[in-house]
């Protein structure tokens, strides 16, 4: 490459990853993958080493991060957060071992290896034991203050459990795990939003909101593996260090292992290389650090990387199929999705048989065809997904898919409402829709119809016994052991599910009514607003959009769906089977019974999941904290509670069974 190209690439090279460092760091939004940001910025890198002329004081590879927001306060580091350099391959690791005992005069270094967490890197401090503030990395230099949403993760201790006293900065990474990650994407895909690449932008997304009320809603979790100034604490080794964060009620990955040689080093990696597709959460990679913390000094780093660690980054596992079929499924709200049938594949840990390809744009756009041979991948080693068609690699007998005019379970005509990405069966009687609708309606977070799964609800649609949700509240014992293994008893049961669900209260019934973009959190608030249906169907979408948490596009959502006749007759007919239309009187008053006080939760509920025995504890004014202090006024104890249960008879703080708890919540 002449002189005046390598400068020319340089630039390019430059100006390109800056834009994606914005998008990924800033807007929480990447448009290209990690692995190809690394590749173009270990390019840049080694025109810089080559050239050093080429080096610029902006140029990517001097820099950590991305700028923070200007809606959060500034935090400057007292010590900087760097990043690591990654390394790619067994040469790399054993030059990097090599360098280290090199630059130390020994050979005795012992290493420690941990999983790389696909997460956002965070700063927490402690006063005398007490979380006071948390920030994010940033640039390295200075971060953004996020104390209020880190207070919502449940993992995160608001006191240690080690008696300390001064200032104790801990730092760790916030994630969200393999099934949360998942749940989530399917929850934006269903309301027609742009699903998260990988778990870390979400985990970023979520940690920077401006309400902290939507950080609490990802379910974030916590892994923390430094202290700053370890020597303060009498640390030697980073694998005592981590030992000590566990001991403090701090939570660490735990897959943490010694290594005395390079071999060891490499055989952690290669052991990880597969087991990493069972652990919880994602990780890409493994870091090795040098175990013994007085020689992180005498290593010292560079302007942006400390020379005691790197990170050593997996290749994403990217494999051949061959697309079998491509159907459309019809999901709740209507919306048609093509998916992908593959030759079964075994990717990242699981036998990949099928690939969603979202809509219809996206399909056009991958030119993706029965036959053809495609490479498939797991996005955020989660969502399988297809990255492209070789179409190279095309005979001829390939099979463009036409994507339907009608829907191809009820036969509407599919409608594509201007603005909107997806296309619709508008049809609201359509099997497809009544049977995920139904679904939704009996959920945990719904009516909580207990023993409604999937298969009954099938055959209940198949056989005609249920064309809407108040179809459920006449159905017979006897009717029911019509159906497949449903017996006298197990009818019985179900008949006696439908009747209690009878009594949930108007935020479970506006969530089971599957209104777009109508979630707990939101269902909450308008229950909690206007107190009752008949309010809410009269309101306008002006005195909608007066309800602290709702925009316009709920707003609008609201109103068509409380315009439509069919919507209507379904409420009309839940009411006369005697479903809660609105919250009792005393609720009003005790609306904020809660107020002030803190709760911990240890153990499984029957009546509530976590999140939901939270949200309801949050809307009656109370607070949900991650560990017992003599501050804490409940701990609710479900089945096969913890140490916190036990933590909690030390200091003589109250515990709630369940029945106790629902009768505080006014459920029982």
């Amino acid at each position: 490459m002449a002189p005046r190209e390598k400068e020319r690439r340089a630039r390019a090279l430059r100006e390109e990853l800056k834009e994606h460092a914005y998008r990924y760091y800033v807007l929480d939004a990447p448009t290209i993958d990690d692995d190809r940001y690394d590749a173009m910025l270990r390019e840049l890198a080694d025109l810089e080493a080559a050239y050093p002329e080429l080096r610029t004081a902006d140029s990517p590879t001097q820099r950590v991060g991305g700028a923070p927001r200007e809606a959060f306060v500034k935090v400057r580091h007292a010590i900087p957060m760097l990043s690591l350099d990654n390394v790619f391959n067994d040469g790399e690791v054993r030059h990097f071992v090599e360098r280290v005992r090199r630059e130390l005069h020994r050979d005795d270094v012992v290493f420690v290896c941990e999983p790389k967490i696909d997460g956002l890197a965070v700063s927490l401090l402690y006063e005398d034991g007490v979380f006071v503030r948390g920030a994010t990395r940033g640039d390295g230099t200075t971060g953004e203050e996020v104390t209020r949403n880190l207070k919502t993760l449940r993992s995160l201790p608001l006191s240690l459990r080690t008696p300390l006293s001064g200032t104790l900065e801990v730092r760790g990474e916030v994630f969200m795990t393999r099934r949360d990650f998942a749940a989530l994407n399917e929850a934006r895909e269903e309301r027609e939003e742009q699903p998260f690449a990988n778990p870390r932008n979400a985990a970023a997304g979520a940690v920077r909101q401006l309400d902290p009320a939507i950080t609490a809603q990802r379910r974030l979790q916590l892994a923390t593996y430094h202290v700053v100034h370890p020597e303060y604490r009498g640390l030697a080794r980073q694998s005592e260090l981590l030992q000590w964060l566990r001991d403090a009620g701090l939570p660490t990955q735990g897959e943490e292992r010694c290594a005395d040689d390079v071999e060891a080093v490499l055989g952690y990696i290669e052991e990880m290389r597969g087991r990493r597709f069972t652990l919880p959460y994602v990780t890409d990679g493994v870091v090795i650090k040098v175990d013994a913390l007085p020689d992180w000094g005498r290593l010292g780093t560079t302007a942006k990387s400390p020379r005691w660690s790197v990170a050593f980054k997996y290749p994403p596992e990217e494999k051949r199929s061959t697309v079998r079929e491509i159907f459309v499924s019809v999901g709740r709200t209507g919306s048609l999705t093509p998916v992908a049938r593959l030759e079964p594949v075994h990717l990242a840990g699981s036998t990949v048989r099928r690939a969603s390809l979202h809509n219809r744009d996206e399909l056009e756009r991958k030119d993706v065809r029965i036959g053809d041979t495609v490479v498939v991948r797991k996005a955020g080693d989660i969502i399988p997904e297809i990255v492209c068609s070789l179409s190279e690699e095309r005979k001829g007998d390939e099979e463009p898919f036409v994507f339907p005019d009608h829907c191809p379970v009820c036969g509407a005509e599919a409608v594509r409402i201007p603005g909107e990405v997806a296309v619709r069966c508008p049809n609201r009687s359509c099997p497809a829709q009544l049977k995920e609708g139904v679904f939704h309606f009996a959920s945990r977070g719904g009516m909580n119809i207990i023993g409604l799964g999937e298969k009954i609800v099938n055959q209940l649609v198949e056989k005609d016994m249920v064309r809407d949700f108040a179809d459920l509240y006449h159905l017979t014992p006897e009717e029911l052991q019509g159906l497949e293994r449903m017996g006298a008893v197990s009818s019985e049961k179900l008949v006696g599910q439908i009747e209690v669900s009878k009594e949930r209260s108007l935020d479970h019934l506006l969530y089971a009514l599957g209104i777009r973009y109508v979630g707990a959190k939101i269902a909450a608030t308008l229950a909690g607003h206007f107190r009752g249906m008949e309010a809410l169907r009269g309101a306008s979408e002006e005195d909608l959009l007066d309800v602290e948490g709702i925009g316009p596009r709920i707003a609008v959502s609201l109103r068509a769906f409380f315009e439509d006749g069919q919507n209507l007759q379904t409420i009309r007919r839940l009411k006369e089977a005697g479903v809660a239309m609105s919250l009792p009187e005393e609720h009003g008053a005790e609306e904020r019974s809660l107020e002030g006080m803190r709760f911990v939760l240890t153990g499984e509920l029957q009546s509530h999941t976590r999140r939901e025995a939270q949200e309801r504890i949050e809307a009656l004014g109370g607070r949900v904290i991650g560990s017992v202090s003599s501050r804490t006024d409940y701990v609710v104890a479900g089945e096969k509670p913890g140490s916190k249960m036990t933590k909690a008879q030390e200091l003589g703080v109250a515990v709630l069974d369940e029945q106790a708890f629902l009768h505080l919540l006014g459920e029982a």
